[in-house]
């Protein structure tokens, strides 16, 4: 007869697993735009790069968060935290740029000037400032897939790993 006592199976999603898992979709996304742009030709737009910036900042938190693994409470709350902000900034420039993409054309902002321009001239204060009200490239959709473009993916993977953070930080 069994006890009172009953074993229980150890989580296969831990913490630390789990950071690595957001980790590696960072990477994978980011490993995908870099195809896009230097193997099929797709110039990313000034809001694109911004995505990307975001990418690579939720991919470092949830590699640290993997690495450090603080224990379950304050500390992985705090990563969390870190991981959601980089993420829900992210997911803020993607519905920017989704919403550029849906305006009528004849709306859109005009086509500015490039990166380089723009952060040698303006500095990055004043520069960054332009490049979040957008221009018209920033509006052309080069690339779908099941009918939603890169910007549309984007924020959904940024809402994703926004909410998986606080799920792994609460995780064992």
């Amino acid at each position: 007869m069994l006890g009172s006592h009953t074993m229980t199976m150890p989580s296969l999603l831990s913490r630390r697993t789990g950071n690595l898992a957001g980790f590696l979709a960072c990477a994978g996304m980011l490993a995908f735009g870099y195809y896009l742009q230097f193997v099929d030709g797709l110039e990313p737009c000034p809001l694109c790069i911004l995505q990307r910036v975001m990418l690579l900042a939720t991919g470092i938190a949830f590699l640290l968060a993997a690495i450090h693994q603080p224990a379950r409470g304050v500390g992985s709350g705090v990563y969390a935290g870190a991981i959601a902000l980089c993420a829900l900034t992210g997911a803020a420039i993607s519905a920017r740029h989704t919403w550029i993409q849906h305006l009528p054309e004849d709306q859109r902002p005009a086509c500015g000037p490039s990166l380089d321009f723009m952060l040698s001239t303006f500095g990055p204060l004043k520069s960054l400032g332009r490049i979040l009200r957008g221009s018209g490239e920033c509006g052309k959709v080069d690339w779908t897939f099941l009918s939603f473009s890169i910007p549309e993916w984007t924020l959904a993977a940024f809402v994703v790993f926004a909410a998986w953070a606080i799920y792994v930080s609460r995780r064992d």
